[in-house]
């Protein structure tokens, strides 16, 4: 049996596109809570394309067991220190330095 991994799918209409401050909090929609990424990805993805005609809509994808053993992520190898999508995000490596670019031929 593998390990559960629990994931939150949860969207609604924001205020603003540059923010994540919801219109109306008792508006949330919570999609469900799916037993690994794979799952929740695939809610995400079907919630997110019904309501494509509506640009303020956004959906989320939570990392419950994240939150639920934070001890088990701060004893394994951060993204960051290995250049994963967080550094490739924010351009920044491991000690917060910025990312060199490279340069143009």
């Amino acid at each position: 049996m593998s390990k559960q991994l629990p994931h939150l799918v949860f969207g609604g209409e924001l205020t603003r596109l540059d923010t994540v401050e919801f219109k109306d909090l008792s508006k949330v929609h919570f999609v469900g809570i799916y037993p690994n990424y794979a799952k929740a990805r695939d809610a995400w993805k079907a919630a997110a394309q019904a309501t494509v005609d509506n640009a303020h809509m956004r959906y989320f994808v939570v990392h419950l067991h994240r939150l639920l053993q934070p001890d088990e992520l701060a004893a394994t190898p951060v993204a960051v220190a290995k250049g994963g999508a967080l550094a490739k995000k924010t351009g920044a490596k491991s000690g917060g330095k910025p990312a060199k670019r490279p340069k143009r031929k």
